[in-house]
């Protein structure tokens, strides 16, 4: 079923979005395990996406968006990531990217883009990595630049309509964000599809070659020389690594939720809670002394109950702590040119440690309740091996040590983290 699309006089609703995300999320999760085993290039899912006008929710309503604010996105990003990891992670990549004009152009050349986003109903791709060699943005003696080179890692890259690219200057070396349509001349997406997990992210790598570039779709400079840019633009990082943690978030509640039905089955079955061989444990028969198997359909095993215990608390503290970064920096972006870099560095450090508490749940829940659900757990026909598999794909690509650091430095020495860009 295609979720209801969203009335226009809900717009600015926090409640009505968040009902459609579930809707979303709902449909999701009913192929969510054949859809990871096809591991197809998922242009339907972002159909969903759009359909249900969840592409466009960033954008004000003025210029044709849902005008809903970052808290909302976060929550969101949670809701679909609980029931797709991959999804979630590649709606997540779009908030952040389509933010890009914000925090690097001006306001005129934002609004431009933002009215054009939500025109096209745009799914934003790409990243700015600095690790990979960059591309080289050549300026044309006649106007514009031309892009070349190859990026192996770009998010979104086999379904998105714009790509938002790091690239240097070949004259300067200037590092700049740009934008490009992937339907040009020049640009060649790869599939780059055996990672094991995060199939359905759709992320691959592009070579570009000679590819035009006007001058307006050059967004502005990513350049990490000190008072190169606003403490405002600092807060793209800290952007990115709170949907980080709202995706490791909604991973750790996905499993959980599923892992407590079926637990809660007559299917479910762990080593050593059977009576007798072949045959689950009934009311009155013990796994151990004093402790029944089944009682009233559910398993009383202590460590069954204890693990889930442990990783309620697990992923409900880290949640706390990525809702008082996310309501940081909502307030960090509401100042906008006003924000101050000593706000900014509290907002980055808090948005580190909230990444960081977030992944080692995530860690923590998807391995753990592989050991709690059992035998049951090996088979691929109920698909707990994915919400692992997603949360360690995503984590090896936001290694939560250089967000420690930059916490643990700050603690010591107060020292501000360094300017980043979101991967």
């Amino acid at each position: 079923m295609t979720p209801t699309c969203p009335a226009p006089d809900g717009v600015r609703d926090r409640a009505h979005w968040l009902r459609v995300a579930r809707e979303v999320a709902d449909d999701l999760a009913t192929d969510a395990i054949v859809r990871d085993q096809a591991g197809k290039p998922p242009f339907d899912e972002v159909a969903r996406l759009r359909e249900a006008g969840l592409l466009t929710l960033l954008i004000s309503a003025e210029h044709g968006g849902g005008g809903a604010d970052w808290a909302t996105a976060h929550a969101v990003v949670r809701d679909i990531a609980a029931a797709d990891g991959a999804i979630g992670q590649l709606l997540g990549g779009h908030y952040v990217l389509s933010w890009t004009a914000r925090f690097f152009a001006g306001p005129e050349p934002a609004e431009r883009v933002a009215r054009e986003s939500a025109a096209g109903q745009w799914c934003w791709g790409g990243g700015f990595a600095a690790h990979e060699p960059p591309l080289r943005l050549t300026p044309d003696p006649s106007g514009g630049f031309a892009l070349n080179g190859r990026q192996g890692t770009v998010g979104g890259a086999r379904v998105a309509d714009r790509l938002a690219v790091r690239a240097a200057r070949s004259d300067t070396g200037e590092p700049l964000a740009v934008l490009v349509d992937p339907a040009r001349p020049g640009v060649t997406s790869g599939d780059d599809g055996d990672a094991f997990g995060q199939r359905l992210s759709g992320g691959g790598s592009v070579e570009f070659d000679a590819v035009p570039v006007a001058d307006d779709a050059v967004l502005g400079s990513l350049s990490s020389d000190e008072g190169a840019l606003p403490p405002f633009a600092g807060l793209a990082a800290a952007t990115a690594r709170l949907v980080s943690a709202q995706l490791c978030l909604g991973i750790a509640e996905g499993v959980l939720a599923e892992a407590r039905e079926y637990t809660r089955t007559r299917e479910y079955t762990r080593a050593g809670e059977y009576t007798r061989a072949g045959e689950f444990g009934r009311p009155g028969e013990y796994a151990e002394p004093g402790v029944p198997v089944w009682q009233g359909g559910l398993s009383r095993d202590p460590y069954v109950l204890v693990t889930y215990g442990e990783l309620t608390v697990d992923a409900r503290a880290a949640s706390a702590l990525a809702d008082q970064a996310v309501a940081a920096l909502d307030d960090g972006l509401a100042r906008g040119e006003d924000l101050t870099d000593d706000e900014c560095a509290e907002i980055s450090v808090l948005a580190a440690a909230a990444e960081a508490a977030a992944a080692r749940a995530v860690h923590d829940v998807t391995t753990r309740t592989l050991d709690v659900i059992g035998p049951g757990a090996a088979s691929s026909r109920h698909g707990f091996d994915r919400f692992w598999r997603n949360a360690r794909t995503h984590t090896l690509s936001h290694p939560v040590a250089h967000g420690l650091r930059e916490v643990g430095d700050y603690f010591l020495s107060g020292a501000h983290p360094p300017f980043a860009l979101p991967a």
